[in-house]
């Protein structure tokens, strides 16, 4: 439970950045476009709950379902957005204070988030030895995205408040 309800205040802090995401310095095509990112980690995020969510006893049955899975490919792609925005000389050096414009703030609420249902998800781990491996790098990645976002949305020095 702890490991759902940690994945659940990151679905919610994802919700906060992407509605003050249209008040950032991105272009209108660019908001559009990480609003559409962050709402298919959002529904990734309600998958991976589900694996989470999974008792021991209940894993085969929910297997056979077939559900829906996280898999290296989602990790692949959340990869692919980090390197896009690294591209962008975004990059994840330094430290950063949190606060620089309500959206980045946001993003950085929604990284501490994941940081913390990374930890709990790696307790879950350490106790049943059956968590997805994919859930736990998917979740790690997810964070550093995050930070990387959180810088991209700052106001430039320029328009600085």
């Amino acid at each position: 439970m702890e490991a759902c309800g940690a994945c659940d205040e990151l679905n919610a802090g994802l919700g906060m950045a992407k509605a003050l995401l249209r008040e950032c310095r991105l272009t209108p095509p660019e908001i559009q476009q990480w609003i559409g990112r962050i709402e298919e980690v959002q529904r990734e995020l309600v998958t991976l709950m589900g694996e989470l969510a999974t008792r021991v006893e209940d894993r085969e049955r929910y297997l056979q379902a077939k559900p829906r899975q996280i898999r290296s490919e989602d990790v692949d792609r959340l990869t692919q957005w980090v390197h896009a925005i690294e591209a962008q000389g975004v990059r994840m050096e330094g430290w950063a204070t949190p606060g620089a414009s309500p959206v980045s703030a946001a993003f950085d609420v929604a990284r501490t988030a994941c940081r913390r249902a990374e930890r709990r998800i790696a307790s879950l781990g350490a106790e049943v030895a059956d968590v997805n491996p994919q859930v736990l790098r998917y979740i790690n990645r997810l964070s550093d995205l995050l930070w990387l976002l959180a810088r991209k949305v700052e106001p430039s020095p320029d328009n600085a408040p």
